[in-house]
């Protein structure tokens, strides 16, 4: 009797091509051409370079634009990918999603509304996915919605290493309500003060927040804002001026997600931050990185969830059960 052996086999999108890069190398695992070209009318196309019959094949892509390509052609990409290795006889196919498409449409708000969290689920696992992993999801209820296992990782290891170069003399603040228990473990692992800055959403505008009033003591101390993700930086621009009026030393920011949409760049580079910290779940041209910005790497994190992925070893015990909180 012939026993084959277990191969991994790891595929890397074009939408952050450096983590998928940084991922392979933490892993001691090549990276497979998946020659990836555009059809004249705009259509991808994807055909792997060897045969994964058999094997258990990770396919990373960060849902966001890059280089004239949107959001949405980076989904549909990562989509034809996980089909093309589908058909191609893949034993088990894990789609890497460093940052969730559509993640914050997880319920519907108003009437006539998507759930596009949703919809991304369905469709990844109509497309042949067995598996997905993603990191600070914006809403823990979207690993409900994929009807196999989701690797819920965090980047909170990562932050938390380099906030605490700054020492005990910290105040971790939440930016809304809605982000108060991630922001208490925060100040626990960082021995640090706990505030919360109260903010209302304005009713029929999209990204559109206003800044109200500080609970916790800020004045005089070095303030850091944790929220999952940048997106047009309202949220964070109007809490940080709302945290020097009440006399905090400093202010930092610390996401996970940089998505820095439309007016992100200008309002950050022109606010009372001092710094802007996130990880590189998402790419960052040139266009989008200023002097204020500092980026960690959360590619150890992706790669070691992966291992235990083929390993068919628990994932939550990387970062001791905190990615399920």
């Amino acid at each position: 009797m012939k026993f084959t052996k277990k191969t991994i086999r790891l595929f890397a999108g074009r939408h952050n091509t450096e983590l998928s890069e940084e991922v392979a190398a933490a892993l001691g695992v090549p990276l497979t051409e998946a020659h990836i070209a555009q059809f004249a009318n705009g259509e991808t196309h994807c055909r792997f370079a060897e045969s994964i019959r058999g094997a258990d094949v990770f396919i990373i892509q960060s849902h966001g634009s890059l280089e004239g390509r949107s959001l949405n052609d980076a989904v549909m990409e990562h989509l034809i990918m996980v089909d093309a290795a589908r058909r191609a006889s893949a034993k088990r196919i894990t789609a890497v999603m460093p940052f969730y498409g559509y993640g914050r449409q997880d319920r519907k708000s108003e009437g006539r509304e998507p759930i596009t969290a949703r919809l991304m689920a369905d469709m990844f696992e109509a497309a042949g996915a067995s598996r997905l992993v993603s990191v600070d999801l914006h809403s823990g209820q979207i690993q409900g919605f994929f009807n196999g296992p989701v690797d819920h990782l965090t980047a909170m290891p990562v932050l938390i290493d380099h906030l605490s170069q700054y020492g005990e003399d910290l105040v971790v603040v939440s930016p809304d309500a809605g982000r108060v228990k991630v922001a208490e473990r925060y100040s626990q692992h960082l021995h640090a003060d706990l505030a919360i800055v109260h903010k209302r959403r304005l009713q029929g505008k999209k990204n559109s927040v206003e800044a109200k009033d500080v609970v916790g003591e800020v004045e005089g101390r070095h303030c850091v804002l944790i929220d999952d993700m940048i997106d047009t930086a309202g949220t964070i621009c109007q809490a940080a001026e709302l945290l020097v009026e009440r006399g905090a030393a400093s202010v930092f920011a610390a996401a996970t997600h940089g998505v820095f949409s439309g007016p992100a760049i200008e309002r950050l580079k022109s606010s009372v931050l001092d710094k802007v910290i996130v990880t590189n779940t998402l790419p960052f041209p040139e266009e989008k990185q200023f002097d204020k910005l500092e980026i960690l790497s959360i590619a150890p994190l992706i790669a070691d969830a992966i291992q235990a992925v083929f390993d068919d070893s628990s994932v939550s015990e990387i970062f001791g059960g905190e990615n399920q909180q």
